[in-house]
């Protein structure tokens, strides 16, 4: 009976972790770029039943089965997938259709710099002509410098091509850093729409990696750039809200075998006992 209780509550308790994934999703589904994540429950390791002091097998030991001791969190992981691209017509607007992140340069609370990674090419330039994020962290070229765009001119024209080179009326000024990840397994989510990696590589530029580079945990990216275009998030919202169905139900039928096992518990100490 009490192993009973402690199953179920393993069970809403992991329906509660796979809610809040769900409605991190669900409120960001309108973020640019986000990747939506998910989540695998397993089983803990089942415990092995033994029959004892039976004398009808002349009191040996037996095995009789296995018992699961219920569920808990297997992972979570992300969902890369592409999202779609919408059209703004801003000049500072990028979007990768395939698989990359831009390079960005950071200063945490500290002020010590870290290189993040972000598929959400929502730029902007500020007074000094700084390409930037829409927090302010600078986006790198290919040789993780920060990019400058000449703002002092009367009259400029910015174009960013399919393959991330910057160009100023017509003059190739810098490329874009783009890269991908070898092993996903090693990316972790920072917060604030960027990825970071578990351990720093030898370098982050683009123009130092080898697509099979024995132990990178980056390499060269395939993915095009698209100017005037924000990629969506890959939220499907109509799906989310089915599986928050779902685990409202599994969490639902998870309290009335708590209450069943309680209620039996109640009439064997108090009815059962009095007897």
């Amino acid at each position: 009976m009490v192993r009973g209780l402690y199953t179920a509550w393993t069970g809403m308790v992991n329906e509660q972790k796979r809610l809040d994934v769900i409605s991190n999703n669900l409120a960001n589904s309108a973020t640019t770029a986000y990747k939506k994540e998910g989540m695998t429950s397993k089983a803990f390791s089942d415990v092995l039943a033994i029959k004892v002091d039976d004398p009808t097998v002349h009191f040996q030991n037996q095995n009789i089965g296995k018992m699961s001791l219920g569920v808990k969190v297997g992972e979570t992981y992300f969902d890369y997938s592409q999202g779609n691209l919408r059209e703004t017509g801003n000049t500072y607007d990028l979007a990768l259709e395939g698989n990359g992140f831009f390079t960005l340069r950071m200063l945490d609370k500290n002020g010590q710099e870290h290189i993040r990674f972000t598929r959400d090419g929502n730029f902007a330039v500020t007074n000094e002509g700084l390409l930037v994020t829409k927090d302010g962290d600078a986006v790198l070229d290919a040789n993780l410098q920060e990019i400058y765009i000449p703002v002092d001119q009367d009259q400029i024209s910015v174009t960013f091509d399919a393959l991330g080179n910057v160009l100023v009326n017509g003059e190739n000024i810098a490329t874009l850093n783009i890269v991908d990840f070898t092993n996903t397994d090693y990316v972790l989510k920072y917060g604030e729409n960027m990825f970071e990696l578990v351990q720093e590589p030898v370098s982050y530029s683009m123009n130092d990696l080898t697509a099979d580079g024995e132990g990178s945990l980056l390499k060269s990216a395939t993915a095009v750039v698209h100017q005037g275009f924000e990629e969506m998030s890959n939220v499907n919202v109509i799906n989310e809200m089915v599986q928050m169905i779902t685990i409202s139900r599994s969490y639902e039928a998870n309290q009335k075998m708590i209450h069943t096992i309680d209620s039996t518990l109640d009439k064997v100490i108090n009815e059962v006992g009095k007897v």
